[in-house]
C-alpha cells in the first residue's frame, strides 16, 4: 500500500483540511498519515479561533513518519506562519517525490488562513513541489491572474513548477462548467466537468489537491491524476450529505466509489 502524507491544519468540522485529505486518501486507497500545523475551530459558517502548533512539533511530526514509512507523495495545505513554512521547505528539499501545494489563503466561508506577511515566504516553496493548487483567488495575489485570462502572463510563464488554477465557470451553450487550467510554461491545458449546483463546498479544495496526490503516488501521470481528482470531486460533490447551516462537506466515500 502506498503512503501519502498530508501537512495541513486540523479542520474540527470534518469537511476540509487533514480531515478532508485522510478521507480522499482512504477513497483511493492509499494509507494517509498525518502532520498538524494548525488546529482551527471551525465549522461550515467560517473559522473562529486558529492555534499554530510551534513549528518544533511540526519538524517532530515529519521526521516521526519519515523515520518509519516510505512516503510516495506529500499534500501541502495551510501552514499559516513563516516558521512552519521554513521547517517544511526543509524536507521536501530533500525528498526526490512529488509534492502538491495547495497555497491555503482563505476558507470558503471568507475567513482567512494565512498571516498576511508570509504570502511572499510561500512563494520559497514552489520549486520543491511538483504542482501549486491555487484557487482563483490565491492564483491573482500570486501570480496576477485573473478569471478569464488566455493571453500569456508573465509570471506563470515563468515558473518551472506546473500551476494548476482552479474552479472557473463558463457557459458553453448553455450548459454551465467547471474548468480548471494547468499552466506548464507557456502551454495551458483545460480540464473541465459539469458544474454541480450546489452549496456544499467545503473542502473541495483540499480534497481535489490530495486526490491528485493521493493518484501521483499510485504512478498515475500528472494529467491523468488531475483528471481523476476532477471526476472525484464531481461525484462527491453530487452525492454531498447536506448538512450544516453554511458550504456544506462532500461526500468523499461516494465519490471514491464512482471513480474506482
Amino acid at each position: 500500500m502506498k503512503v501519502v502524507l498530508s501537512i495541513a491544519g486540523s479542520d474540527s468540522s470534518g469537511g476540509a483540511g487533514i480531515q478532508a485529505d485522510l478521507k480522499t486518501f482512504e477513497a483511493f486507497g492509499v494509507f494517509g498519515t498525518s502532520v498538524v500545523t494548525v488546529l482551527t475551530a471551525q465549522n461550515t459558517t467560517g473559522v473562529t479561533a486558529i492555534h499554530a502548533v510551534p513549528s518544533d512539533f511540526v519538524r517532530a511530526q515529519i521526521e516521526a513518519v519519515f523515520n518509519d514509512f516510505e512516503v510516495a507523495a506529500i499534500k501541502i495545505g495551510m501552514l499559516y506562519s513563516a516558521e512552519i513554512m521554513e521547517v517544511v521547505k526543509g524536507f521536501i528539499s530533500r525528498y526526490e517525490i512529488p509534492v502538491v501545494l495547495d497555497p491555503v489563503f482563505i476558507s470558503k466561508a471568507g475567513s482567512p488562513l494565512l498571516q498576511e506577511d508570509t504570502v511572499e515566504r510561500m512563494k520559497e516553496l514552489f520549486e520543491h513541489a511538483s504542482l501549486i493548487t491555487p484557487n482563483q483567488f490565491e492564483a491573482k495575489a500570486l501570480f496576477g491572474y485573473l478569471p478569464g485570462d488566455t493571453g500569456p502572463n508573465p509570471h506563470l510563464n515563468r515558473m518551472t513548477t506546473p500551476v494548476l488554477i482552479k474552479n472557473e465557470t463558463i457557459d458553453e451553450m448553455g450548459i454551465d462548467k467547471s474548468i480548471d487550467k494547468l499552466f506548464i510554461s507557456d502551454v495551458v491545458q483545460v480540464f473541465e466537468s459539469e458544474r454541480i449546483p450546489t452549496n456544499n463546498l467545503h473542502g473541495t479544495g483540499c480534497s481535489y489537491s490530495s486526490a491528485i496526490a493521493a493518484n501521483l503516488a499510485l504512478g498515475k501521470s500528472l494529467q491523468t491524476s488531475i483528471s481523476i481528482a476532477k471526476q472525484f470531486i464531481t461525484q462527491a460533490l453530487k452525492h454531498a450529505p447536506d448538512i450544516g447551516h453554511g458550504p456544506g462537506p462532500i461526500n468523499h466515500k461516494q465519490g471514491g466509489q464512482d471513480v474506482a
